[in-house]
């Protein structure tokens, strides 16, 4: 239980800190100009991501059905 605690503790330590960076950093960059390219960047990042991600379990899942088929 006192692993279980830990890792609790650690995952919200990152959580924590993830949620300072993504409050800092913009107010940061807008500082400095560039907000909207990085975070147009980051979104563009993100939905390729998913799609290949979508792209790669539709080819498994069409492979794992012919390997059932073939048996």
């Amino acid at each position: 239980m006192k692993d279980a605690r830990d890792v609790l503790r650690i995952v919200g330590m990152i959580l924590l800190g993830l949620f300072v960076f993504m409050v800092a950093a913009p107010l940061v960059m807008k500082l400095a100009g560039i907000t909207y390219g990085i975070i147009t960047g980051l979104i563009f990042l993100a939905i390729l991501f998913i799609k290949v991600a979508v792209v790669l379990a539709i080819g498994y899942l069409i492979l794992v059905g012919i390997r059932a088929l073939l048996r």
